[in-house]
């Protein structure tokens, strides 16, 4: 059953079109991955999905179509978006970029969640979201989402930049995550994706050249290279 479905997804920008008829489906639950090299679109996609880019085709979540509604329109429908920059606000302590994320109804703010998955907010909470390292940091910006009810996650590169502790600590926290809420994950480590995602898509320039289960892609060590210009070996990337 798929919650998130896009068809003929078209994207330009500054008169250079991005995506060209990108069509796939999010399922209703656990991870699904978008993949491929930079620059064929996997964040176009993800900001369309959002309404941070004006699109054409057809997003629909639910049943119910998103092309041409305001980003926070989108939001109040339950899609949580983590962005690549993770765009917390420095000067702010990591409580106040917390308190920013809140619900309406404070009270169903769900801080013991957030907090159980990442301790570290908790303690940190009175220092400045700035001076956090870049794993922390990526943790406040998963976290502040997990504040709001989600249907959807949208997860874009949430490993990038972390040593490899880290990375596994955050990846473990999106896989509680997609317990209950269905992610999509845009991740280029492939060793992420492997212990995360059980379907995945592949873009190349703006394209849809691959849809299936993850373990069928990375047990295949010349597709992977053709797709994603790296070897594997057992599903890992080397």
């Amino acid at each position: 059953m798929s919650l998130l479905e896009i068809a003929d997804l078209r994207v330009s920008l500054g008169g250079s079109a991005i995506l060209h008829g990108v069509t796939f489906d999010v399922a209703a639950s656990g991870v699904t991955a978008l993949l491929g090299r930079n620059g064929v679109g996997k964040t176009t996609t993800a900001k369309a999905i959002l309404g941070l880019y004006a699109s054409a085709g057809s997003i629909r979540f639910d049943g119910r179509e998103l092309i041409g509604l305001p980003t926070y329109a989108v939001a109040r429908l339950g899609i949580g978006y983590v962005p690549e920059d993770r765009g917390v606000f420095s000067a702010l302590t990591v409580a106040e970029n917390m308190r920013l994320a809140e619900p309406r109804d404070r009270a169903t703010a769900a801080y013991d969640y957030v907090y159980e998955l990442f301790p570290v907010l908790k303690h940190r909470a009175a220092q400045s979201a700035g001076t956090l390292s870049g794993g922390e940091q990526q943790m406040l910006a998963i976290g502040r989402i997990l504040l709001r009810p989600n249907r959807l996650l949208v997860v874009d590169e949430p490993t990038k930049g972390l040593s490899p502790k880290v990375a596994a600590e955050v990846a473990h926290a999106l896989k509680e995550v997609a317990r209950t809420v269905p992610i999509l994950l845009i991740e280029q480590n492939l060793g992420v994706v492997r212990t995360m995602a059980g379907r995945s898509v592949v873009l190349d320039t703006g394209r849809v050249a691959h849809r299936g289960e993850t373990r069928d892609l990375l047990a295949n060590p010349v597709l992977t290279n053709q797709l994603l210009g790296v070897s594997t070996a057992n599903g890992v990337s080397s």
